[in-house]
C-alpha cells in the first residue's frame, strides 16, 4: 500500500458522506480522504459510484455502506487498496429471517413514499439499535438525514436492504484485500458479525470499539480514526 493511499469513506443509510468528517479529519495527512455523497438510491446506482470514486483507494463504510463497499470489493478486487468494514455484516444467512427481513423492509419503504421526511426520521431515531446515542449526537445527525428525498430512500431499502440482498459469506474468502471489520463493544450483533468475517476472510481482523454501540465512528471517532490510521500503517509496512 502506498503510504499516501486515499480513503473512501462510504455513508450509511440515511446519512450524507460527512456523516464520516469526524473521523476523516483525524487521518494523519499522508491518508487523504473523500467522502462520497450518493446521487444515486439504487443498489447497482451506488456501486457505481463507488467504483468511480474509489480506483486506487482504501474502502471504508457504515452499516450499509459497509455492505456495499463489501460488494463493490467482491465484484473488482484488484481495484481496491484495502477495505474497513464498521457496523456491518455480510447478508443474512438464513432463509427465513431473510424473508422476514425483507418484508419489513417492504412496508418501511411503501410507507417512506408517502411520509414526510421530519416522520421519517423520528421514526428513524428511535430504532433500539441507536438507543445508547445521546441526544446531542442524534440531534447533529438530523439535518443530514431530513435532507434525503424519502422516494430516494425507499428504493435504497427495497434494492440494497438486508432482506433484498442475498448473503456473501461464501464469498469473503474471494477477497485478498487486506480489511479492518470494526464494531462498537455494545453492538453485540455486529460485534459476532466483525469476528466472523476475520474468520472467514483471507487477510481480514476484528477490533471492537470501546463505549460505542453501532455507530461507532460517531460515538467515538478519536478510537476508529486511531484504529483505522494504525491499519493503513501496517498494511503500508507489508507492501
Amino acid at each position: 500500500m502506498n503510504p499516501t493511499t486515499r480513503v473512501l469513506f462510504v455513508p450509511g443509510f440515511m446519512q450524507r458522506g460527512s456523516a464520516w468528517a469526524p473521523v476523516a479529519e483525524l487521518l494523519p495527512d499522508r491518508y487523504p480522504s473523500t467522502l462520497l455523497d450518493h446521487r444515486e438510491h439504487s443498489f447497482e446506482g451506488r456501486l457505481r459510484e463507488i467504483a468511480d470514486a474509489g480506483e486506487g483507494a482504501v474502502l471504508c463504510g457504515y452499516s450499509l455502506g459497509g455492505r456495499l463497499a463489501v460488494h463493490a470489493a467482491l465484484r473488482d478486487p484488484s481495484f481496491y487498496a484495502g477495505l474497513i468494514t464498521v457496523g456491518a455484516s455480510a447478508g443474512i444467512d438464513e432463509p427465513a429471517a431473510r424473508a422476514e427481513r425483507a418484508r419489513a423492509d417492504e412496508k418501511i419503504a411503501a410507507w417512506m413514499e408517502t411520509a414526510a421526511i421530519e416522520d421519517i426520521v423520528a421514526v428513524w431515531e428511535r430504532q433500539p439499535l441507536f438507543a445508547d446515542q445521546s441526544d446531542p449526537l442524534v440531534e447533529n445527525q438530523r439535518e443530514g438525514r431530513v435532507s434525503h428525498d424519502p422516494r430516494e430512500l425507499a428504493l435504497v431499502l427495497r434494492t440494497a436492504g438486508q432482506g433484498t440482498l442475498d448473503p456473501v459469506w461464501h464469498e469473503l474468502w474471494e477477497i485478498r484485500l487486506p480489511w479492518l471489520a470494526l464494531a462498537g463493544a455494545r453492538d453485540e450483533r455486529y460485534s459476532a458479525a466483525a469476528r466472523r468475517i476475520a474468520r472467514e476472510a483471507r487477510n481480514a481482523r476484528a477490533e471492537v470499539v470501546p463505549d460505542a454501540g453501532h455507530a461507532a465512528h460517531l460515538q467515538q471517532p478519536a478510537a476508529v480514526a486511531e484504529l483505522i490510521a494504525e491499519f493503513l500503517d501496517e498494511t503500508g509496512k507489508r507492501v
